[in-house]
C-alpha cells in the first residue's frame, strides 16, 4: 500500500495512493489509518482522490479506522471522492456514516480551519 502524509498542527492527511482498495490491500490500508489516527492530533482527512473503486474489505477498513479515531476523540472526515467511489459510499450508506467533502482543503477549513493556511504553503 503506497501512501503519503501530510502532518499539519492540529490535523493529518492520509492519501492513499492506490487506484482500488480491495482484498488484495484492503488489511495494509487498514494498518496505514490506523498508524495514521494515533499520528493525527485531532484531525484526519483521508484523501481519496486517487482512490478509482473501493471494495467492502477497504470499507471495512475505514470503519475500523473511524471507530479507532472516535474511541480517541479525534475526528475522521473523507474527502476528494471520485464519481464511483461516490456512488459507493451512497449505496452502502457509508456517506451518511461519514463526513464527506469535495476536496481536502474544503475539509480542513471546516474542520481544522487553523491549518489551512499552513496546508495552502504546501
Amino acid at each position: 500500500m503506497t501512501y503519503e502524509r501530510i502532518a499539519l498542527d492540529g490535523a493529518l492527511v492520509m492519501a492513499p495512493r492506490e487506484a482500488r482498495i480491495d482484498m488484495s490491500n484492503a488489511d495494509a490500508f487498514k494498518d496505514a489509518l490506523l498508524e495514521s489516527v494515533t499520528l493525527a492530533s485531532k484531525v484526519m482527512i483521508v484523501d481519496l482522490s486517487s482512490i478509482e473503486y473501493i471494495s467492502s474489505a477497504g470499507l471495512r477498513s475505514l470503519m475500523i479506522a473511524f471507530k479507532a479515531a472516535k474511541a480517541e476523540q479525534k475526528t475522521m472526515a473523507m474527502a476528494a471522492l471520485r464519481p464511483l467511489t461516490q456512488e459507493i459510499f451512497a449505496i452502502s450508506r457509508f456517506n451518511i456514516v461519514f463526513t464527506l467533502f469535495d476536496d481536502v482543503r474544503d475539509a480542513l477549513a471546516r474542520l481544522a480551519p487553523d491549518v489551512v493556511a499552513e496546508f495552502d504553503a504546501l
